[in-house]
């Protein structure tokens, strides 16, 4: 199919942050169509639970992946369609600033630290006493590239309609202070999670300022596993050139001399405008 070959031209030809909207997109069309055959099957969709990182240590040590995959992982439209915006508006402004490899380090290392978190959370605040819940989406990501971009440039001014002009460092400062308020108001745990993805982000690049970069370790890892996989070319080509005896070259440097001496008797006659474009390229590989 045409849009098939396209989607995967445009993923492998994409930057970082267009391969990281494509997976969270694809991700969230596979849960959407399981979800339409457990419907039809008359059963409960778990496919989106065992992508979600669970409160219950004992669940998650049976589902180690979770940290991962949840940061991918969506069930609703409206929870896609803003994570999605908010990382395209951040991940670009990244990328203005930094480059691809550490924009997948902040995702990957921010979405862990946001799970981390999370689980702290859930296991340790007398609230969460006998509640379990299950974590996921892309929004601890988020907030760490928002807040590394911040951190990194914060000054930098975003004109926002209908608003104004305000500039990067306020605006990551208000999402941060709207996650803390909204703890003991609505979904505490998405944003704990939050908090846990903005601390990575400073965290990154108050360590990049010092030279180190913490996220090198996952770049060089990602690195590795995609040459690993990378299908191999068993086709090798070899060029050998033929053997020619004496008789053999001296014809040709003879054939090549006396086609020399005709194009040069033609510039006398008819001058250098007259060659053809063969004929000027032979004459200038004459002269080199």
């Amino acid at each position: 199919m045409d849009i098939l070959d396209d989607i995967k031209q445009t993923f492998r030809e994409g930057s970082t942050l267009t391969k990281l909207i494509y997976i969270n997109l694809g991700v969230f069309v596979l849960v959407m169509l399981t979800g339409v055959f457990f419907f039809l099957a008359a059963r409960q969709n778990t496919l989106a639970e065992w992508l979600s990182v669970p409160s219950d240590l004992n669940i998650l040590l049976h589902r180690p992946w979770t940290v991962v995959t949840y940061m991918f992982t969506h069930t609703g439209f409206l929870h896609i369609l803003f994570n999605l915006l908010g990382l395209y508006w951040f991940g670009k402004i990244f990328l203005y600033r930094l480059d691809g490899e550490k924009l997948l380090s902040v995702y990957l290392l921010g979405g862990l630290a946001g799970a981390a978190f999370y689980i702290a959370a859930y296991n340790f605040f007398p609230a969460f006493e006998n509640v379990s819940g299950l974590l996921l989406g892309a929004s601890a990501s988020v907030y760490a590239i928002l807040v590394a971009v911040a951190v990194y440039d914060p000054n930098m001014e975003l004109h926002l309609s209908f608003i104004g002009t305000f500039r990067l460092k306020y605006v990551a400062l208000f999402y941060v202070l709207l996650s803390v308020i909204s703890i003991s108001v609505s979904n505490p745990g998405g944003n704990i999670a939050h908090l846990g993805g903005a601390a990575w982000g400073w965290f990154f690049i108050s360590q990049l300022g010092k030279g180190r970069d913490m996220g090198s370790w996952i770049e060089k890892l990602i690195n590795g596993l995609a040459r690993l996989f990378k299908p191999k070319n068993k086709l090798k080509v070899s060029y050998k050139q033929a053997t020619r005896n004496d008789y053999e070259y001296n014809r040709m440097k003879n054939a090549e001399q006396e086609e020399i001496n005709r194009i040069l008797e033609k510039i006398a006659k008819s001058g250098y405008d007259s060659l053809t474009k063969s004929e000027k390229e032979l004459l200038f590989k004459q002269g080199k």
